[in-house]
């Protein structure tokens, strides 16, 4: 297999490219569950009235939620010993069987318990795929990418996550525009399903033509790299503590806000603004697509001024900034002003989302950087990010929705101390330390 230091540009960028588009395909695929849900529950659980089969829909989602640790360990362990490419083609591979199962599982009418255990299945295979996604990809691109545009190159992780989401709403529009709601209930939810495997058929395709990253392919010709892969991985990772708490630290406080602005504010504009559901859609899509704009812009100005400034910067504007912000949308005005101030909020967290996955894959080395990236990640996001919206809504049912903007800055400070103390990875990156240390002789 050719290592990148024998790329051209061009295949270089292509492979890139292909790492790429397998996350866009990836989210999409994820985020169709919840957008569809309303129209399969039925199928799948008919007994009971509407709120029932809703919840038992998310109760299936939040499962795959919880498997995303252990997809993150397995996949992250498949990437550090067979490469990288190797594990971005499973997972793609895992995505796509579980999108077929949904697409062609019969119902609850047709085949009984089946249905809802098949769908189960399904869930539990994607939420492994995701779990494992994110720490592969995030340091496929990382290595992939050269040492001064690595912050720009790897930022495109969180355009092809956000950009999966918005894809997931557009399909879920067209076919509102398309279909009658009884089609849609009948046989149209279908449809995204099966179009996110043809997908991931096509994301399969382009990453069978990913090259190796050149980290991987010379950590394979280098001695001490290899006995640390026999002496097991989770010894390894253990071997680095302090990289793995920062890892924690960081993420704490910018998956809360990442799901709480990206997410949970659809509902929160509803429920506590008074907008209207279609207002509130609106507000959520236009906000999302300029944030994903805004990713690349912001990993190249990590390229130029360092990581740690950027994130300082989101430290700081979340902690000062997020009370303000929700207390004035939970009395805004209009969807205009609601727009501007989720605008701001993601302003400022995009000096997380941008750099968070480039400031991990360079504090870990190359023997352990795929899972020492994915699974502390993976943990912290199921227990901030994944309970985000619960938690939310907890505090409104107490009557004291303001405690969690208070919840939310105090995790956010958190992180805050996290980068005001850790080193800037640009300029002690384990990536340039493992590249110039290792052997240049043992390439495949």
């Amino acid at each position: 297999m050719e290592p990148a230091r024998e790329l051209t540009p061009a295949r270089r960028l292509r492979s890139i490219f292909s790492g790429s588009v397998g996350n866009l395909v990836e989210w999409y695929d994820w985020y169709v569950y919840a957008a569809f849900s309303l129209y399969f529950a039925e199928v799948f659980f008919p007994g009971g009235d509407r709120t029932s089969q809703l919840l038992k829909t998310a109760a299936i989602f939040a499962v795959g939620f919880l498997m995303r640790p252990l997809g993150g360990w397995l996949l992250g362990r498949y990437a550090d010993r067979h490469g990288r490419r190797a594990a971005l083609l499973l997972s793609v591979w895992m995505m796509c069987a579980g999108s077929l199962v949904i697409a062609f599982t019969p119902g609850y009418a047709s085949i009984g318990i089946a249905a809802p255990i098949l769908l189960v299945l399904a869930r539990l295979l994607q939420g492994l795929s995701v779990g494992g996604e994110y720490g592969t990809s995030a340091t496929y691109l990382s290595e992939m990418a050269g040492r001064e545009h690595r912050g720009f190159w790897s930022s495109f992780q969180y355009v092809t996550l956000v950009m999966g989401h918005l894809v997931a709403l557009a399909v879920l529009l067209a076919l509102q525009l398309l279909l009658t709601p009884e089609q849609l209930r009948e046989w149209g939810w279908r449809i995204p399903f099966a179009i996110g495997a043809l997908a991931a058929v096509a994301a399969l395709w382009l990453r069978r033509n990913m090259a190796e990253t050149e980290s991987f392919a010379r950590s394979e010709a280098d001695a001490s790299a290899a006995q640390q892969r026999r002496q097991g991985t989770l010894r390894v990772l253990l071997q680095h503590p302090r990289a793995l708490l920062t890892v924690v630290g960081l993420t704490m406080g910018g998956t809360l806000a990442f799901y709480t602005y990206t997410t949970y504010v659809h509902k929160f504009l509803v429920n506590s603004a008074g907008l209207s559901s279609q207002d509130a859609a609106r507000v959520n899509a236009s906000t999302l697509f300029v944030f994903m704009l805004l990713q690349p812009l912001v990993g190249a100005l990590s390229d130029r001024i360092g990581r740690r400034p950027v994130l300082i910067a989101f430290g700081v504007l979340g902690t000062l900034l997020t009370v303000p912000i929700l207390s004035r949308l939970q009395s805004v005005g209009s969807a205009g002003e609601a727009f501007w101030l989720v605008m701001l909020a993601l302003v400022a967290l995009s000096g997380y989302t941008a750099i968070n996955a480039v400031v991990k894959a360079e504090l870990f080395p190359v023997e352990i950087r795929a899972l020492g990236v994915g699974l502390p990640y993976a943990l912290t996001v199921a227990v901030f990010g994944g309970t985000a919206e619960s938690v939310a809504l907890w505090f409104k049912r107490a009557g004291l929705e303001s405690g969690f903007y208070w919840y939310v800055t105090a995790c956010i400070a958190v992180s805050l101390l996290v980068y005001v103390w850790m080193p800037d990875t640009r300029r002690h990156s384990r990536i340039d330390q493992d590249d110039a240390a290792a052997p240049r002789g043992g390439t495949r």
